[in-house]
């Protein structure tokens, strides 16, 4: 097959990939199902399939199950203690406080426990608190902004700061355990503080129905559903590892000879793609550090946008039964905002 014909078969996939959950109400319900798809289908149109990639989708995914699993089964035995807790913390600290604490602390705590766990600790969080539909979404949707952000600062958040250390360890970066920090920490601390912020606001709106939240009679999940999310989210994980396989060669011919800033915008992909794969395709010892920290901002904004974005979108998504409409109603314009802003600083190199 031509580049010509292939760029363009890549091209309506990544559309049907991107407009396909809003369009049609099955592949909402069944987006774990519908990405699978979609991935194997571009893996074959890219002659993607080698036994790495297919050894890469089997078993990377393993390790993120087993952790969703295990904390599921966990807090699933614990829910009610945890519940009792947190009502006895709600007599005396104001709800507003609650969130944001928790939406600034999950982000910059899931550095070191990874964004998996912290992605878990928010699903219990918010399970807990007395918010209604709308403010448990919009909630869960500015915390994954935060953790998603607050991750990539050490190698032991996500897998996408573990392979850019990884691949700038060498010359001339040296990169250690605290690089990614010292290059993004400017940027992603004061976000994550004022994505707390904005989660006051959230709650502000949940208010008048916290009392009939809490009068309400908890839905308690049952151990089958906390398996099979894990299910959904092996599933998930191992579409998205065909997915990146598939778009490789228009990643490898397009994304990463393109300038800083047409870098940074055109990273928005990565609400889509899977941001550890565009990660190893863009990121090397040959890009400036401006580069660098511009691609890398664009893939850890973008990420947040949409629920294939990154793992605690994914994981919020299935546990909170979260559709890709709702996630994108307040996901696509506060990422935009974000974006904006970020791409401001970035052109002033103010920081």
């Amino acid at each position: 097959m031509d580049n010509h014909t292939l760029t363009f078969g890549l091209t309506i996939i990544f559309s049907v990939v991107l407009v396909g959950p809003f369009l049609n109400k099955w592949i909402e319900s069944n987006l774990e199902i519908f990405l699978f798809v979609m991935g194997a289908v571009s893996a074959t149109l890219s002659n993607a399939w080698t036994s790495e990639v297919i050894h890469e989708g089997f078993v990377a995914p393993i390790n993120i199950t087993l952790a969703v699993l295990g904390a599921g089964v966990l807090f699933h035995y614990t829910r009610r203690f945890i519940d009792r807790a947190m009502r006895r913390v709600l007599i005396t600290v104001p709800l507003p406080a609650i969130v944001c604490a928790g939406i600034v602390i999950l982000g910059l705590l899931s550095s070191i426990i990874s964004a998996i766990i912290a992605a878990l600790l928010l699903v219990e969080l918010i399970t807990v608190l007395p918010l209604h539909r709308r403010a448990e979404v919009h909630l869960a949707v500015i915390a994954c902004f935060s953790i998603g952000l607050g991750a990539a600062l050490t190698p032991l958040g996500e897998p996408l700061s573990t392979i850019v250390v990884s691949k700038l360890s060498g010359a001339p970066y040296h990169a250690g355990f605290g690089y990614l920090a010292q290059l993004l920490a400017p940027y992603v601390v004061p976000a994550v503080v004022a994505l707390g912020i904005v989660g006051i606001f959230l709650v502000r709106q949940a208010r008048d129905d916290i009392e009939a939240s809490l009068a309400a009679e908890e839905k308690e999940e049952k151990v089958s559903e906390v398996f099979m999310r894990a299910l959904k989210v092996y599933v998930f994980v191992m579409a998205l590892i065909f997915l990146g396989a598939g778009f490789k060669p228009l990643i490898d011919a397009y994304l990463i000879k393109m300038s800083t800033q047409a870098l940074f915008w055109v990273n928005m992909v990565s609400a889509v793609l899977d941001n550890a794969t565009l990660a190893a395709a863009e990121i090397g010892p040959s890009l400036t550090e401006a580069q660098i920290k511009s691609a890398l901002l664009g893939l850890l904004i973008s990420g947040g946008m949409l629920i294939p974005g990154n793992i605690p979108n994914i994981i919020a998504a299935h546990a909170l039964r979260i559709k890709s409409t709702e996630w994108a109603r307040l996901g696509v314009p506060l990422g935009l905002i974000i974006m904006a802003g970020t791409a401001v600083l970035l052109s002033l190199g103010w920081i």
